[in-house]
């Protein structure tokens, strides 16, 4: 079962029960019925996976526009990432604040990523495998985003001075002051997340 969450929070962490034996584990990483009763009804149609083979890589910050507009629910498969949602809903009293959370492997921990969000995470070490679904298929023209460094959003990405691994695609993503969002506050105001 999941943690407990404020059902009105918009971005929600999920830690997915475990069931261990001398074999290991299962879990049952994503049920309808039981995330539609903690507050999560969207429909998932497409399953992505990436790998990244440098620690200090960053994805993001990423959404993709209506009619296309992704919710995305995401994991990490192997190794870690540092996860962040930045709310980027027109008229929201928290456009431009963002949330994060750890996940892991080893932990199983989810990060719910609703449509009106740019997406990006970090990874924490090398050979890091993260999976997610989203609730529509990729469109590339619906492709949005954010710089991952904008001044405004003030992400500590976790850098210590380093610099990250970055496409080139991402690095020529609008600050935030330069983005018409495609996205309407939906009278939800981002809210911290639980820690696991």
């Amino acid at each position: 079962m999941s943690a407990p969450q404020d059902p009105g929070s918009p971005v929600k962490l999920l830690q997915p029960r475990r069931f261990e034996d001398d074999r290991g584990w299962f879990s049952e990483t994503y049920s309808e019925r039981r995330e539609g009763s903690g507050g999560i009804t969207t429909r998932f149609v497409q399953d992505n996976q990436s790998f990244s083979a440098a620690s200090g890589t960053i994805r993001g910050l990423h959404y993709q526009r209506p009619p296309h507009a992704q919710a995305k629910l995401v994991r990490c498969l192997r190794g870690s990432i540092m996860d962040y949602a930045v709310d980027v809903r027109r008229g929201s009293p928290t456009y431009g604040q963002h949330v994060s959370a750890r996940l892991t492997a080893e932990g199983g921990e989810q990060l719910f990523v609703p449509v009106g969000f740019a997406h990006g995470f970090i990874t924490l070490e090398p050979d890091v495998d993260v999976a997610y679904k989203v609730s529509d298929f990729y469109a590339p023209e619906c492709e949005g985003g954010v710089i991952w460094n904008d001044p405004t959003i003030a992400i500590d990405w976790l850098l210590d001075g380093s610099s990250p691994a970055l496409s080139q695609k991402d690095l020529l993503l609008p600050k935030l002051a330069d983005l018409v969002s495609p996205f309407e506050y939906d009278g939800v105001p981002l809210r911290p997340l639980p820690s696991t």
